[in-house]
């Protein structure tokens, strides 16, 4: 969906992968369990940054104008650039090594690890808050879609993950351009094992 996310190849490296200089966001460590609520690196259009992953929707509402109560944390494919709430968003990404996800029921949940060959691009959208205090803070929500073959048994979705010759046309294309790229990840492409060394609670 993705549910929690880890990274432990460094941000040098992954700077050097996608082609970007990595400014203040170089001593990241290694992170095998990141939360919604957390700060995770992004990839920005002006760069890699720090962002909240999770959008506090303050002053946004749905199409019955309504206020948007939950934070989001994912944002469906199918209607991110169609809802009111997500109006005057930006994109960005989120680049780790892959994510996980549960299955079974409370307290009898199997944790599942997916993962790539290479570092996963996960397609996001932006916000900004201001905080109390007038303090910016920056947001971060990933986008979902229908799963493939692979993660359908695991969960009824997934995140939209990038090709990386597609991350400029994701951070400055136009929303016709970068529409046909929210789709399933081509079967085959990611590894899932039981990650029964994970020792944190199902979110």
């Amino acid at each position: 969906m993705p549910g929690r996310l880890f990274l432990e190849t460094s941000m040098t490296e992954i700077g050097q992968w996608v082609g970007r200089e990595v400014v203040g966001v170089s001593d990241e460590p290694s992170r095998r369990n990141i939360a919604p609520g957390q700060e995770i690196v992004c990839l920005t259009a002006d760069g890699f940054k720090h962002m909240r992953w999770g959008i506090i929707p303050v002053g946004r509402v749905n199409a019955r104008g309504r206020p948007v109560m939950e934070t989001i944390v994912n944002a469906r494919s199918e209607t991110v650039f169609d809802k009111s709430a997500f109006d005057g968003v930006g994109r960005a990404l989120v680049i780790v090594d892959g994510w996980y996800e549960w299955t079974g029921e409370k307290r009898k949940k199997t944790a599942w690890r997916i993962k790539g060959s290479e570092p996963l691009v996960f397609a996001a959208i932006t916000d900004v808050w201001i905080a109390p205090g007038g303090r910016e803070v920056h947001q971060v929500a990933t986008v979902t879609c229908e799963p493939n073959g692979d993660v359908k048994p695991i969960h009824h979705r997934m995140g939209v993950l990038l090709e990386k010759d597609a991350i400029d046309l994701w951070l400055t294309g136009t929303t016709e351009e970068v529409t046909p790229l929210m789709v399933p990840w081509p079967e085959g492409c990611l590894t899932i094992e039981e990650a029964t060394d994970v020792d944190w609670d199902a979110p």
